[in-house]
C-alpha cells in the first residue's frame, strides 16, 4: 500500500523533470517529509486550462488533496479511505473507473514509507503477550536518486451546498495506484533486514518509468485495453530501502531527518 510518503522537490525542479508548462509560482511551497492522507500534494496532469479558450491539454502542476472523492459521492467524508487504488481492479471499481479512463495523474515523491513488524514481535502478538507490536519504518526510494513517479488518479467533487464561486465549492482529490510488491532482490539492500520489497509489505505504489509518462497523462487515451498495459510493474532492481527513525510514525514530525538512514532497526532484529 501507500499510506505515507516524502515529497521535497519544489515546483521549479518538478517543472524541469516533467516538462510542465503551467503551475502557480505564487503558491507557497514547503517540502513535506511526512505526507499523510488528506494532505495537499503536488500532482502532474495534462488538462486544458480553464477559461483559456484552447482545448489543447496543457501539462500542469496542481495541488490536490490526497484521498479521492468520487464525483457522485454525496459527501467528501469517504475520501480519507480512498488513498490507494489497486492496479488489478482500478478499471472496474465504481470509485475509480471514470478517473482511470480520463483523469490520470502522476504524484511525484522522493519515496514512500512502509512499516515492518519484527519476527519476535509478531510471535509475541500471536501468543497474546503483546497487543500492539512495535513496527520498524523503512524508506523506499529509487536507487539512483531519481524522482519516484507514482501513478495516480484525480477527480472533481462539487459541494452543491455552496455557491460555485465559493473557494470550497470544488474539491480536487487524488489517489495513488498500488501494485504487487517486487519479490526480486532490491537494487541496493541494507546489510540486515528485508531483501526485497515484498519482505516489507505485499503492496507498493506503482512507479511509472519516464517512457510511460506521456501515455499515462494523455487524456485522449480512454480505452481500457489500451491503458491497462501501462499498469505493468516497472523493471526489477530499481529500488533501495533503508530503516529510518520511528519518529516518522507520528505525522506531526516532519523534516529531512526522517529520511536519514539508520545502521539497522532501532531496537530488535527484524529478520
Amino acid at each position: 500500500m501507500c499510506g505515507r510518503f516524502a515529497s521535497s522537490r519544489g515546483p521549479e525542479d518538478l517543472a524541469g523533470i516533467f516538462e510542465i508548462e503551467k503551475w502557480e509560482p505564487e503558491e507557497a511551497y514547503e517540502p513535506d517529509f511526512n505526507v499523510a492522507p488528506t494532505k495537499e500534494v503536488y500532482a502532474v496532469l495534462d488538462r486544458p486550462v480553464k477559461d483559456a479558450g484552447d482545448p489543447r491539454p496543457v501539462r500542469q502542476l496542481r495541488k490536490l488533496k490526497w484521498g479521492l472523492v468520487p464525483s457522485w459521492a454525496k459527501t467528501p467524508e469517504g475520501g480519507a479511505r480512498l488513498i490507494n487504488a489497486r492496479a488489478e481492479t482500478v478499471h472496474e471499481k465504481p470509485s475509480y473507473r471514470r478517473a482511470f479512463a480520463t483523469r490520470r495523474c502522476i504524484v511525484p515523491a522522493d519515496g514512500y514509507y512502509e512499516w515492518v513488524t519484527g519476527v519476535g514481535e509478531r510471535d509475541l502478538e500471536v501468543e497474546g503477550k503483546k497487543k500492539r507490536p512495535r513496527k520498524q519504518p523503512y524508506f523506499v526510494t529509487p536507487a539512483d536518486g531519481s524522482v519516484f513517479a507514482m501513478a495516480g488518479l484525480y477527480e472533481f467533487w462539487h459541494d452543491r451546498t455552496l455557491p460555485d464561486e465559493h473557494p470550497l465549492a470544488w474539491w480536487v482529490t487524488c489517489s495513488v495506484i498500488t501494485t504487487e510488491a517486487e519479490s526480486a532482490p532490491l537494487g541496493v539492500a541494507p546489510e540486515s533486514g528485508p531483501r526485497s520489497l515484498a519482505d516489507i509489505h505485499p503492496r507498493m505504489p506503482l512507479m511509472l518509468t519516464p517512457d510511460r509518462w506521456d501515455a499515462w497523462l494523455d487524456p485522449a487515451r480512454t480505452e481500457v485495453d489500451e491503458l491497462r498495459p501501462l499498469l505493468a510493474a516497472p523493471p526489477e532492481g530499481l529500488m533501495r530501502a533503508h530503516p529510518v527513525s520511528t519518529a516518522v510514525s507520528n505525522v506531526r514530525n516532519n523534516g529531512p531527518e526522517l529520511l536519514k538512514e539508520l545502521d539497522g532497526p532501532e531496537e530488535e532484529t527484524l529478520f
